[in-house]
């Protein structure tokens, strides 16, 4: 969707950015010309990802917290990666990411929330423990992030963006992922006030709410056996598919990117339309054309009945 150097010049950090939907976005992103710093509370996953991302776009070179160095124009050339640990529930971690940017790139542009925790379960077999622990990582993590990126955009007067990887639940709330629908519905709502209050810094925050986008990690834990074997997830789906990481890049790409200037605020589902399933009567998908044609026949059986009285 977007031209070759769209992002050039850009630097943005993605929470999560070693694995899964994380990893999609940064390549595309890195496809751009953008300099990404991808972060995640392991080390060697983000190390080995920055490796395979570069080695993509044809570099060699790789910077990150322990393998700084080398040539320092190629360092600084767009479209390098950053490979830098943080967990996202410890404030100290994320300033040394932001510290490691600026040092690496001379500035941050964007960030995506995109570090996440979720399991099926009954709400009431979970602990407090498990409880607190989706919601640390989802909320408090993309809410300290926000923050200190925030803050540092303000203080130095740069006109910033911050995507934030939301869910289709957000809204509607969900059974047995209570505390990913808690913590994904607060960090909408910030999404939604911080876009008003801090417009006029030039800030904007948007969205996306994906619907079933399958990672091996994330999918395992959601869809676990026998689960997996006793749900088609996309029975509920109109287009009858699972999304393409792709199709989520390209849109977090938009996003990011300048050509979205005038959009803040907003939370923009892509989800192949499940979510208009839940209305009350879309499951009648499942009739076949005969049992319509009885339908059929009797409605019109009623009609006339009632055309008598």
């Amino acid at each position: 969707m977007l031209r070759d150097d769209a992002l050039k010049g850009k630097t943005i950090i993605v929470t999560g950015g070693g694995t899964g939907l994380g990893k999609s976005i940064s390549r595309y992103l890195l496809q751009l010309g953008a300099n990404v710093t991808i972060c995640s509370r392991r080390q060697h996953v983000i190390d080995e990802t920055a490796k395979e991302l570069m080695a993509e776009i044809g570099r060699s070179n790789v910077l990150g917290a322990s393998v700084l160095g080398g040539d320092s124009s190629q360092n600084d050339a767009s479209g390098s990666v950053l490979a830098v640990p943080c967990d996202v529930r410890n404030p100290l971690e994320i300033e040394n990411v932001m510290a490691k940017t600026i040092e690496q790139f001379g500035r941050i542009d964007g960030l995506l929330n995109n570090s996440a925790g979720n399991f099926i379960s009954p709400t009431e077999r979970l602990s407090y423990k498990a409880f607190d622990t989706i919601v640390d990582i989802v909320l408090r993590g993309t809410y300290y992030f926000t923050l200190a990126v925030g803050k540092y955009w303000i203080e130095n007067k740069i006109p910033g963006t911050v995507l934030n990887i939301s869910t289709t639940y957000a809204t509607t709330g969900s059974g047995y992922v209570v505390p990913s629908a808690v913590a994904k519905g607060g960090a909408l709502i910030m999404t939604k006030s911080l876009a008003a209050e801090w417009g006029k810094y030039g800030i904007r925050l948007n969205a996306i709410a994906p619907g079933p986008f399958p990672t091996k990690g994330a999918w395992d834990r959601l869809f676990p056996e026998p689960l997996a074997s006793l749900m088609d997830p996309t029975s509920r789906i109109p287009l009858h598919r699972v999304g393409e990481h792709g199709e989520l890049a390209n849109l977090a790409a938009f996003l990011l990117s300048d050509y979205s200037g005038y959009i803040t605020g907003e939370s923009i589902t892509i989800d192949g339309g499940e979510v208009l399933m839940a209305g009350e009567f879309s499951h009648l998908e499942k009739v076949t054309n005969e049992q319509w044609d009885e339908i059929g026949k009797t409605i019109k059986q009623a009609n006339k009945e009632s055309k008598k009285e």
